[in-house]
């Protein structure tokens, strides 16, 4: 592909711009230990450190696509760098796990406005017939986060300490941001309504919900607390649910709901990455608490797992055309859902790495056939003009779908172990991934709901509107796949 100086920049930065984003996603699941030593952190607030971060990019991420179109895609892709590097500053400075906690949210809110912006430009540089191509190798680079995040972590808790995971993204955004601002043209959307009262609800939702799974067995399941934050976040998703359908410009799109295979293939998206976050907050510190890994060890054994995932993804991706996006969504939940279950048979003090590459192999392949799959389905049952808000969607599900699957297979663990003893800890683990093993086969099941068979080609006409078709919120486009595909294909 021949490309001009002006849209290499763009790859370039855009590509960059979400690297840095996706990998600090997953860079704390290896520094968690040394932060639970470090900050006398419980395993509630561990939780809050992955789960502020990912909540906050959840509910933010389509109103960051908004102010984009509206202000200027550039304007917020560097507004939204130098807020991500500030926030993280104030991690890398935490005295406390509340301030920390209190950053990683600022970082998930300026995460908000780099991706879909990022996107955004991305697809507005190119045109149609260089875009899907472009999109690929910005998905190949950021796809790197995924193999990154634990061995970069590891390498820069146990060689500096876990603060420098935070201020290495300092002189990342002192070089991007001036390149941006010089180097990349300005680009505007259509300018569209933000939906504040929609994001101040499903906020309220996510945190009620998240805050009853965390504080539950601290403060006891029936306690005015816990009971208080769950009625609190059905109430806040309720009147989410209601808003959306009465406003004329929602934050997501109700209608699209009542298609199967869009209700079908979001639940699937929410189930598959409550698993993997799982499995990523959860297998880090086995690794380290019971196995006596140090962090970096950590990350280069879990490389069978991410590893797969980063190299499978694509192949799977080709054979949606073939199979259909049901086989491989059923079967590779399946896989995963098999691979953590084993992984919680086996558990106990005495386990040696060794035994736990194959399930790690099985999990990484399940989830890369499943991945590409969902959102393929997701797509696939929209028309092509509402494909940019399909994949918001997606993306804010499975964002969502992140936090749960920390936070209720935390709880499972905090009844059944803790961080008392290594046996202790192997006994919560153990129940932790049994429940994730579980939330993986409920997926498979709701997977058998999305109507079987192939994609069909589309024609010259409709081929152009899909490649023309922005991707918003974190989609990118893939060559092989009948629809814009997930912008990584991985966990971030």
């Amino acid at each position: 592909m021949n490309m001009t100086a002006g849209q290499r920049w763009v790859l370039a930065l855009t590509s960059l711009s979400a690297l840095m984003i996706t990998l600090d996603s997953l860079i704390v699941t290896t520094a968690l230990h040394a932060i639970q030593l470090d900050l006398h952190a419980s395993i509630a607030e561990l939780e809050w450190t992955m789960n502020a971060y990912t909540l906050s990019f959840a509910v933010l991420l389509m109103a960051g696509a908004a102010l984009g179109d509206r202000l200027g895609r550039r304007r917020v892709l560097a507004t939204g760098l130098i807020a991500f590097s500030v926030a993280s500053a104030g991690c890398a400075l935490a005295p406390s796990l509340g301030w920390l906690i209190a950053a990683r949210a600022a970082q998930g809110a300026g995460a908000a406005a780099v991706l879909p912006v990022a996107m955004a430009l991305l697809s507005a540089t190119f045109r149609p017939e260089q875009r899907t191509r472009a999109l690929g190798l910005f998905a190949a680079v950021t796809g790197l986060a995924t193999l990154g995040g634990p061995l970069v972590g590891g390498a820069v808790v146990q060689g500096l300490a876990w603060q420098w995971i935070f201020w290495l993204n300092i002189p990342i955004v002192a070089v991007l941001v001036p390149l941006v601002r010089t180097r990349l043209s300005e680009s505007f959307g259509a300018a569209r309504t933000l939906d504040y009262l929609g994001i101040a609800l499903v906020s309220v939702a996510a945190l009620g919900l998240v805050w009853g799974l965390i504080r539950g067995n601290e403060s006891g399941w029936v306690s005015a607390e816990v009971v208080g934050a769950f009625v609190v976040g059905a109430v806040g998703l309720f009147g989410f649910v209601r808003w959306e359908l009465r406003t004329g410009t929602p934050l997501i799109p109700m209608r699209f709901f009542s298609s199967r295979a869009f209700s079908a293939g979001n639940a699937v998206g929410f189930l598959l990455f409550a698993t993997v976050f799982s499995g990523a907050f959860f297998f880090a510190q086995f690794l380290q608490v019971v196995q006596q890994q140090g962090p970096l060890g950590a990350g280069v054994r879990l490389a069978p797992w991410t590893v797969t995932l980063f190299l499978v993804a694509p192949v799977a991706g080709k054979q949606i055309n073939r199979f259909g996006e049901r086989p491989l969504i059923v079967t590779g939940l399946l896989m995963q859902g098999v691979g953590f279950g084993w992984i919680a048979l086996i558990a106990d003090p005495d386990l040696r790495y060794p035994a736990m590459i194959a399930p790690f192999v099985i999990m990484g392949i399940g989830v890369s056939m499943a991945i590409p799959a969902a959102q393929s389905a997701v797509l696939r049952a929209v028309p092509m003009s509402a494909v940019g808000a399909a994949s918001g969607t997606f993306n804010t599900v499975r964002q969502l779908g992140g936090a749960f699957g920390i936070a209720v297979p935390a709880a499972v663990f905090a009844a059944a172990g803790g961080f008392g003893s290594v046996q202790t800890f192997s006994d919560g683990f153990a129940a932790a991934i049994g429940t994730a093993a579980a939330l993986s086969l409920a997926g498979a099941v709701i997977g058998l709901l999305i109507p079987g068979g192939a994609p069909v080609a589309p024609g010259p006409a409709e081929s152009s509107n899909s490649a023309g078709a922005p991707a918003a919120a974190g989609g990118s486009v893939s060559a092989d796949s009948p629809v814009p595909a997930d912008s990584t294909g991985t966990i971030a």
